[in-house]
């Protein structure tokens, strides 16, 4: 199954979609994020959030610069101060 992952900024909805993978960069250090991940909080640093859309595809990367993730029942919500 497919994770559903958002990227959202005060000023918009980024990114809406199912994904295979996302790898976040942690203030703890990066982490990634499958569908059926334990819920997690965390913060995250300025850096590339790696959108993986297939397990064979390259990640794409989206520049963040601070804010949080939060991975639920309903997927993973990344909180950007900026992405782009």
């Amino acid at each position: 199954m497919p994770l559903h992952f958002e990227l959202v900024t005060p000023e918009r909805l980024v990114r809406s979609e199912e994904v295979y993978m996302v790898t976040v960069p942690g203030s703890e250090g990066d982490f990634a994020v499958l569908e059926g991940h334990a819920p997690l909080m965390s913060t995250i640093r300025d850096g590339d959030v790696l959108v993986q859309k297939s397990a064979t595809s390259t990640p794409e990367p989206i520049a963040i610069r601070g804010g949080f993730a939060e991975v639920n029942a309903r997927g993973l919500t990344v909180l950007a101060e900026h992405a782009g």
